[in-house]
């Protein structure tokens, strides 16, 4: 089966981008998945992470850095789409780069995480753009909204949603609370299932799975 592509983008930085791309994988994985990361920032955050692992607990999904390929990385990612059932790249923030119009190109799927702030909202109009020209030759690609560190219980959250729920851009249902646990996971090279410190957030990472993968069930993957 020819593996289906999530691109985790954002221009701005520091919105739980890998965060995302490592904590899905991870628990896609679980589910007997072959799973591959794809680590497009030039800053290769997401190979630190898997490679800060300790020897006896690996990180459990394979994953390998392509920024060098820049605006040519989609045609790099076809090369494994055979080998794996889902590949999620880790785009990064930089506005300049042509990366994310690069992954998009060959993604199924765009998750864009998003602080619940002004600003952070704000810098979303940049990448909505980028989706909106990029679908014109990707007329299959879906994308959604996810916000990450969220404070529980916060007007803010609230008032994000009903501002984004006019962003043009579906917002998944599933959020990801501010927990120690995401830093200490990227720290150890694990995931908040190898690490085992909080059932809460193994609950809100399985809530992500099912409703990112529902997304998929009617065009192949399981």
């Amino acid at each position: 089966m020819v593996a289906k592509i999530i691109a985790v983008s954002n221009q701005k930085g520091g919105v739980g981008k890998t965060t995302v791309s490592m904590q899905l994988a991870g628990a896609v994985v679980r589910r007997k998945l072959r799973v591959l990361v794809v680590d497009a920032d030039p800053q290769g955050t997401a190979v630190r992470w898997a490679s800060s692992a300790e020897d006896e607990q690996i990180f459990p999904v394979s994953v390998v850095g392509l920024s060098a390929a820049n605006g040519k990385v989609h045609r790099e990612i076809i090369k494994f789409v055979n080998d794996y059932d889902l590949i999620i790249i880790d785009c990064p923030p930089a506005v300049d780069s042509l990366v994310p119009q690069s992954a998009l190109l060959v993604a199924d799927l765009v998750l864009v995480p998003l602080i619940p702030s002004p600003l952070d909202l704000w810098a979303a109009v940049g990448i909505k753009q980028i989706i909106e020209n990029i679908s014109q030759f990707n007329e299959g690609l879906k994308s959604r909204l996810i916000l990450n560190q969220c404070q529980p219980r916060t007007i803010l959250v609230k008032e994000s949603r009903e501002i984004l729920s006019q962003f043009g851009i579906e917002l998944l249902k599933t959020k990801l609370q501010q927990r120690q646990v995401y830093r200490q996971c990227a720290a150890f090279g694990q995931t908040v299932h190898t690490l085992k410190k909080s059932t809460d957030a193994i609950y809100e990472i399985e809530a992500l799975t099912d409703e990112v993968l529902s997304l998929f069930n009617s065009t192949g993957i399981n």
